[in-house]
């Protein structure tokens, strides 16, 4: 899979509505038949700071997602909100799920 984390650094006054304002980009690409998650975070330190979390099934679902109508209306309508261009870790991975983290198993469901 292709894995990727990406920070967003929000102006300040957007960042209470980053989750109404990426709401149409996201819900379109969790529709991607290769999208296996695309999941935001905001930063506990950093009020203005989303990190993006997602996953693409393989290098064609990735090409898929860059070249989809979705993604060039969020390359538009995305940039005026930001304070900076977002980061990126792009890495691939060779898994399709999640993997357990065994240093911190809960007793019981293994």
């Amino acid at each position: 899979m292709i894995f990727i984390t990406a920070k967003f650094r929000v102006r300040p006054e957007h960042a209470d509505r980053w989750p109404e304002i990426t709401a149409d980009f996201t819900r379109a690409t969790r529709a991607e038949p290769g999208c296996l998650w695309f999941d935001w975070s905001r930063s506990v330190d950093e009020p203005s700071e989303y990190v993006l979390v997602e996953a693409f099934r393989d290098d064609q679902a990735g090409a898929a997602h860059v070249q989809s109508t979705h993604f060039k209306a969020a390359q538009q309508t995305l940039p005026p909100h930001l304070a900076e261009t977002p980061r990126i870790v792009n890495a691939n991975v060779p898994q399709d799920e999640w993997s357990l983290l065994g240093e911190m198993a809960v007793p019981g469901q293994e």
